[in-house]
Formats: C-alpha cells, structure tokens, sequence
C-alpha cells in the first residue's frame, strides 16, 4: 500500500509538471526609426512602414516634426525617447535632419550599446561619422558633375539650381552646387542660382510651392526653352514638374533624392497605388511623359535612392541584432542595397576608414 501511494503521488507529480505553463519566449530586440511626415516628399516614411511590416512587432516608428529647423530641442527629446525603451538595441534615422548628431550624442551618453544609423544625414560628414555605426547617403559631390553631364545630354543648354540658405548651410550641398556651376561652364551651359522660401521654414511650403510655380517661367523667359532645373528639396518636385509640364518647356534631370516616386506620381496626377513598383512606374512615367509631347524632358534614378537605403539600413540593423551581418563590412552593405534596388549599386565611403556610404544608381529619361 506504501508503494502504491509513493507511485500515486510520484503520478500525481509528474502529471502536474508535465501541465506547468512553459516560460514565455524571449522577445526579440527591436529598432527605432525616425522619419520625417508623409508630408516632407514621403520616402522615408514609407521605407519605414515597409520594414515595419516586414518585421513585425519589431519596429518602433515615429516623425520628426515638419517645422524641424525650429524644433530641434524636440528632435533630440524624441530620439533620447526611443534610447529610453530597453529592448530597442538600435535606432535608424532618415532624413538624417541637421541636429541629429547633436541628439545621437545624447542617446550615446546614456546608451552607449545602442548602434546608431543615418541616411542621407545632413550634418558635417566628419561629425556623422563620429557618432555613427553606419551611414548611407546620395554620393553629392559626384553628382555636382553627374547632374549637368545628364542636362547636357538630354539637350539642356542653362541650369537654374533652386535652394535656401538652411540647405546650403550643409557642406555637401553648398560643394554640390559650386561643382554644377564649374561644370556648367566647362561645358559652355549658363548657370543660375535661385534662392527660394524654405518648405520647412516661416513661411510654409505653400509659400515656396507658389515662388517656383511663378518662377520657372521666369527662367525659361530668361533662358530659353532648353533650361534645366534641380531643386535641393524633395518637398519642391511637384510643384516643379507642374511648372515645366505647363510651360511645355525645360528639363528636369532628377530629383534631390532620386527616385521614380518622388513628385511625378502627384505632379502627373496618377492612380493612388502607383508608385509601389518602380519597373511599372517608371513605363507609366514614360507613357505619361510621350502622351505630353514631352519626352526626353524628364529624369530620375532606377530607384528610389531615400526608400532603397531605409530599407537596407533598416534591415540590416535588425539582422545584425540578430547576429546574421555586419553592418561594418562593405560587402554586406552593398548585398542590402542591391537587394532593394536589383540592380547595381555604385558606393564609396566619404573618407577611408569609415562606415559612411555614399551612392549613386543609374540614371532613367523619360
């Protein structure tokens, strides 16, 4: 009887061990990602949404405020936020706006394990590259002479360059822009810079999208009908297309951050939805352009140069979480990239030794 009721109990025991509630899984680190608003041209955001879709439950996403030149003090409250989150390992900010690596020190000074990415960072590239694991961004400085090579060739013969002072406060942009203008009277083309009202600024983006939908045809009065024009801000193509699509005139080489989406899907007034495959947009584009009379008159990139390196960045940082890449080799980062863009990448680090990228695709006409 003794040995039975040793045996009930042991029974009785491992009945309820084998009932005991598991113990919950261990929840996977997670990254943050700040973007500007759909309103500042969109791209970032929307890489944001994409690779929060991708890894759910491991995205924490939230946006700069639009009038960021006179919020900084809440730009790096916010970022400081996020490094506040214990299970947040990582933190991708693109736009990298001017500020942030003012706020990516204070983030380093109270999470020194977070790894820290810009894209298309927009602060001196010496201090980027101090506070930063990995940078990715348009290569600049080669596209002061990619821009006017491209305006050549497409039959432009004058350049009208349109930026602000807060732009032109940024070294890359401000070399960007002394390069066209060398390169404009290498080739013999006339070159004109035009200040105009800051998007993010006082006066609003209504006040700028008015100023360049009076001055282009300003310019093409001035110029002559094979004028091209660059603006520095993503939040200025639309109005830009519309101008030159309403002059029936000038050219428009690509944008400040190329990409197929960015402005011609508003400005051409396309179905909602469109812009989701770059291969079917850029024969939309090009139909559109012909059905104008107008080809030849418009450019951008194979792809989306903002989406392509957020998605890249953004995976890649979750991988290396994960302990499945390197952030820190270049091979691994030019797998990322092509992997969003399925074409080649062109890239080369902004100064030997550092992790930060500078890119260029291939340029599309339409």
């Amino acid at each position: 009887m003794m040995l039975l009721a040793v045996s009930a109990c042991s029974g009785r025991r491992e009945e309820a061990s084998s009932h005991a509630p598991l113990p919950p899984p261990a929840e996977p680190s997670r990254i943050g990602i700040m973007t500007g608003s759909a309103a500042q041209g969109g791209e970032d955001y929307r890489a944001a949404v994409t690779i929060a879709r991708r890894y759910p439950r491991r995205v924490m996403h939230i946006t700069f405020p639009d009038n960021f030149p006179r919020e900084s003090v809440t730009v790096v409250a916010q970022l400081s936020g996020l490094a506040g989150e214990p299970k947040l390992k990582s933190i991708v900010v693109g736009q990298a706006i001017p500020g942030s690596v003012v706020a990516a020190r204070a983030v380093r000074a109270v999470r020194s394990d977070m790894r820290i990415g810009f894209v298309t960072p927009r602060d001196d590239p010496d201090s980027v590259a101090a506070v930063c694991d990995l940078a990715i961004g348009p290569d600049e400085i080669t596209r002061g002479r990619t821009i006017v090579e491209a305006a050549h060739d497409m039959g432009a013969r004058a350049l009208v360059h349109y930026s602000f002072p807060r732009h032109l406060a940024e070294p890359l942009l401000s070399q960007q822009r002394d390069l066209m203008r060398s390169e404009c009277a290498r080739r013999g083309m006339r070159f004109t810079a035009v200040m105009t009202p800051d998007p993010a600024g006082a006066p609003g983006t209504s006040a700028a999208h008015a100023f360049l939908s009076g001055d282009v045809p300003r310019e093409l009065e001035r110029w002559g009908p094979a004028t091209a024009f660059y603006t520095t801000s993503d939040a200025l193509q639309e109005p830009l297309v519309r101008a030159i699509v309403a002059a029936r005139r000038g050219y428009l080489v690509e944008q400040a951050l190329p990409g197929p989406a960015v402005g011609y899907p508003a400005a051409f007034d396309l179905p909602e939805g469109s812009s989701q495959e770059p291969d079917s947009l850029h024969a939309a584009l090009r139909q559109h352009v012909a059905a104008l009379g107008m080809s030849g008159h418009f450019g951008t990139w194979t792809a989306s140069v903002e989406g392509v390196a957020m998605c890249a960045m953004g995976s890649l940082m979750l991988d290396a979480l994960d302990h499945k890449a390197d952030p820190h080799d270049s091979a691994t980062v030019r797998r990322y990239l092509e992997a969003e863009t399925r074409t080649p990448v062109r890239m080369r680090r902004s100064r030997p030794g550092v992790d930060q990228w500078l890119i260029l695709f291939d340029h599309v006409t339409y």
